[in-house]
């Protein structure tokens, strides 16, 4: 069975409003305490302020009650792979990152702080935040180019005690997941049972590869730019060696078609196009994720020609996969429970999490809530907070 993909339903926007909409930033920082007094005054600042600084230096852990750090995520770029712009620098990329923290406090209620930073050196990054650790309680990574990504992300682990999440790998991968997990229950598929092929192995591929892996998928393909992601191939860096040693179990060689014939799965996370003649080869009831944006690895109405389940990165056709059904609830759940780190088990309890939430309601054309359903962040903080817990 196929689904047509309809024609956008959203009104153009011009550019005037998108520019408008920019001027002056998009973030304010607003006050929870009064200034409208002497008293006041002396309340939230000089001299009361001083008895509350005097009492963190004294015990160090009332810094947690009384400033806003242990609530507050700093979300940090190098400006390296920004959207589908590539290495803009870090002063370009702050409008995405004011944005991101836009949607931490409206669809999170987190408040967050957008730090870009002019260094691409990893080990300059890390002690940038290691020094800034006091101002903020968990780490958002975002649009870091890989390679580098994957060695930032663990140094800052390691380096810091508190929530550390690359967004671009990891809410993708959570959100791929619980989209795969209810398209195979519309296909009466188990997700075990899948060839799952992945065009794209940078940051976000190799992330929903891992995760995909950890939840039983044993039948997976990375494609890069230079085709099959195999164990034979001498030009690979090392975070691709290891994964060629963890996916492409029948070592198959070639480029997108070969990877394809066969495949019950498409997932797309770059902007490789794929042609109409390249997923000819696919199963019968496929699924396609075509995430690149704003263009699609291919269009949706080309897709379900040959797909039961079309999905893009889009809020302009059905099954829009979008991060922020997951990175809000992840961290506000990490940040509920105290979690020094995000784990495997975490993203995978949030990837069900989201799931859950249509799973009575399932059709080829929903298979993921909508990011404006106000259900989602409580339900995946929750999980979250309860898969640390134990």
């Amino acid at each position: 069975m196929s689904v047509q993909a309809p024609a956008s339903s959203l009104p153009s926007i011009t550019e005037d409003e998108i520019f408008s909409a920019h001027v002056g930033g998009k973030l304010s920082v607003s006050y929870t305490t009064p200034l409208d007094s002497k008293r006041a005054l002396s309340i939230a600042y000089t001299p009361g302020v001083a008895q509350v600084s005097r009492a963190i230096a004294q015990d160090p852990a009332k810094h947690a009650t009384y400033t806003w750090a242990s609530r507050l995520v700093a979300v940090v770029s190098d400006g390296t792979a920004v959207l589908g712009l590539g290495n803009i620098g870090a002063g370009a990329s702050l409008p995405v990152m004011e944005g991101k923290s836009a949607l931490f406090k409206a669809f999170g209620g987190l408040d967050s702080i957008p730090l870009v930073l002019n260094t691409t050196n990893v080990d300059e990054i890390v002690a940038t935040l290691v020094h800034l650790r006091p101002s903020f309680g968990a780490v958002n990574l975002e649009d870091v180019s890989a390679p580098r990504c994957f060695e930032l992300e663990e140094k800052l682990i390691e380096a810091l005690d508190c929530p550390v999440m690359h967004d671009d790998q990891h809410g993708t991968a959570v959100v791929v997941l619980a989209a795969l997990t209810n398209a195979a229950k519309v296909v009466g598929r188990e997700l075990s049972s899948l060839r799952v092929v992945v065009s794209g192995a940078g940051a976000a591929g190799i992330a929903i590869a891992e995760i995909l892996i950890a939840s039983g998928v044993d039948d997976v393909l990375l494609v890069d730019s230079r085709g099959i992601i195999h164990r034979d191939r001498d030009d690979l860096n090392p975070v691709k060696a290891k994964y060629a040693a963890k996916t492409n179990r029948n070592n198959i060689v070639g480029g997108i078609r070969a990877a394809l014939d066969g495949a019950d799965v498409l997932i797309g996370v770059s902007s490789a196009k794929v042609t109409e003649a390249d997923l000819e080869g696919m199963n019968q009831g496929a699924i396609i994720f075509a995430l690149s944006n704003p263009d699609p690895e291919v269009m949706p109405d080309v897709a379900a020609r040959h797909a039961s389940i079309v999905a893009t990165g889009r809020s302009d056709f059905p099954n829009q996969i979008n991060n922020v059904l997951a990175f809000p609830g992840i961290f506000r759940g990490a940040l509920d429970c105290g979690a020094s780190k995000i784990t495997a088990e975490m993203k995978i309890a949030a990837a069900r999490a989201i799931a859950s939430l249509v799973d009575g309601e399932l059709r080829h054309d929903y298979i993921v809530p909508s990011p404006l359903d106000p259900r989602v962040a409580d339900t995946v903080a929750a999980a979250v907070a309860a898969a640390w817990q134990g």
